[in-house]
């Protein structure tokens, strides 16, 4: 990992962004091997919702996938969750935190809220901003909300005059769940996301 880094002048950060870094049980310790001072940005969203949105995606790429339903739970009657199905794994993130802070302190590790990053996003990044020890330059008034994909826009992308928005695949509509699926879940989750609101030390208010 580090050998692929690119190199970096004084004043500059470099970046990597990997969602899977997170979950993978082997990437803290290549990661402090490679540097103990590095810094992360873990971005996080309710766990079924980001479940729901996984599958979506998935679903787009694979026709004749079987049912969310049918692959959330190991048995649907007595409400039984299927954690290793990976929509579903992703979502313990005090799991996969607890084997970060094996490496790091938490001091180095920033969440954003996901939903507060949609509807509020110079809010979440003048946190990232602060965490990362930089000016606070982006603002509210770089961004536009797109009601058609619900989501913040840029006012400009760099290097054009152009506005930049998420592409294509993000913002399609979820597939729709069954309410009684979404409440298991829930129950599912709830301890899981106590014990992360207790760690981080934020409440990310999830249902």
């Amino acid at each position: 990992m580090g050998s692929m880094m690119p190199k970096a002048l004084d004043g500059q950060i470099v970046m990597e962004k990997t969602p899977r870094y997170f979950v993978t049980v082997e990437t803290p310790a290549r990661v402090r091997a490679m540097s103990r001072d590095v810094k992360l940005i873990v971005v996080v969203r309710d766990p079924v919702t980001r479940a729901i949105s996984d599958y979506t995606q998935i679903a787009s790429k694979t026709p004749g996938i079987s049912s969310f339903e049918s692959l959330a739970f190991k048995n649907r009657s007595s409400g039984q969750v299927n954690s290793l199905w990976s929509p579903i794994y992703i979502g313990l993130y005090a799991q996969h935190l607890e084997r970060w802070l094996a490496y790091f302190p938490l001091s180095q590790i920033h969440f954003v809220h996901g939903e507060r990053l949609v509807s509020d996003p110079a809010f979440e990044l003048g946190r990232v901003q602060d965490f990362l020890g930089l000016e606070r330059i982006i603002t509210d008034k770089h961004f536009y909300f797109n009601k058609t994909k619900g989501f913040p826009c840029l006012k400009k992308a760099e290097g054009s005059a152009e506005p930049h928005c998420l592409g294509k695949t993000k913002g399609r509509t979820h597939v729709r769940v069954e309410p009684e699926v979404i409440n298991n879940l829930r129950d599912f989750y709830h301890p899981h996301n106590l014990r992360f609101y207790q760690m981080t030390g934020m409440d990310f208010r999830w249902k």
